[in-house]
């Protein structure tokens, strides 16, 4: 078993990872980050860098494979981990596009979400409470829950969606795939403080953003910004260094990239 976190030791650590779609198409090139309980790692980077990669990398895709390198949670090493075990074990991925279920209600995707992450069958009854309340805190329609899931929903309901699995799910650590893509800035200002009230239930919970822009930082302030480019990260800092990205752009950190 693995030893409890004590005194701030990562709740995730991403070791000298390696990945890509085969031996011959290396997409992550050494990446290594460590996030401790209830800090805010924001990774930024542009388009084909290797974001996502990483993000479905963490959660186990199976169109990406691990050359070298490891992911520990909570201090077990879940490199070999499946998807279904890593969630179990308190990883949460919110998606950049999450997919529809029509036919497939809100309110039956948690309770089985949820049994999954507890480890035993919750009462619709059970589900449908906590739902209510997170709606409440969150000034969504109750009917929402009995919605399908994402079916038809806007850009903003869906990553509402997100935040609402992560309120229930109570993951050890969050991965948000471009939580902010897509949405305006009323719904950006809703899902993030959304985000945020999670946080304050679950302040030991880490969160790993990742994402191309500084709006988002707004309502989300990062303990940690990284910058990442060419499948690494080049540069690490405080929200200082987003602030120069707005300013410079990528171009300045390419050089970087190059060096390593």
């Amino acid at each position: 078993m693995p030893e409890p976190i004590v005194n701030g030791d990562p709740v995730l650590l991403i070791d000298d990872l390696h990945a890509g779609t085969g031996e011959a198409d290396e997409i992550l090139k050494g990446v290594s980050l460590a996030v401790a309980p209830g800090e805010v790692h924001v990774l930024m980077g542009p388009n084909g860098s290797g974001k996502s990669t990483l993000a479905k990398t963490l959660l186990a895709s199976p169109n990406y494979e691990v050359s070298s390198g490891r992911v520990v949670l909570k201090g077990e090493d879940i490199t070999d981990l499946t998807t279904e075990e890593r969630a179990q074990r308190g990883l949460f991925l919110g998606f950049q596009h999450p997919e529809e279920f029509a036919g497939v209600t809100v309110l039956n995707f948690l309770r089985q979400a949820m049994s999954a992450r507890k480890g035993f069958d919750m009462s619709v009854l059970e589900v449908r409470l906590a739902l209510m309340d997170w709606m409440k805190r969150l000034s969504v329609d109750p009917q929402f829950m009995d919605r399908y899931l994402n079916d038809g929903f806007s850009g903003g309901e869906k990553k509402l969606s997100e935040v609402l699995q992560l309120d229930l799910l109570e993951p050890d650590m969050a991965i948000l795939d471009e939580t902010d893509s897509g949405l305006d800035i009323d719904a950006l200002r809703i899902v993030s403080e959304g985000i945020n009230e999670v946080r304050r239930e679950r302040p030991e919970m880490g969160v790993l953003l990742i994402t191309h822009y500084q709006r988002i930082l707004r309502y989300l302030t990062p303990d940690v910004v990284h910058i990442f480019v060419g499948g690494r990260i080049v540069e690490s800092g405080g929200l200082e260094l987003a602030e120069r990205l707005e300013k410079e752009g990528y171009e300045a950190f390419r050089g970087a990239e190059i060096r390593q």
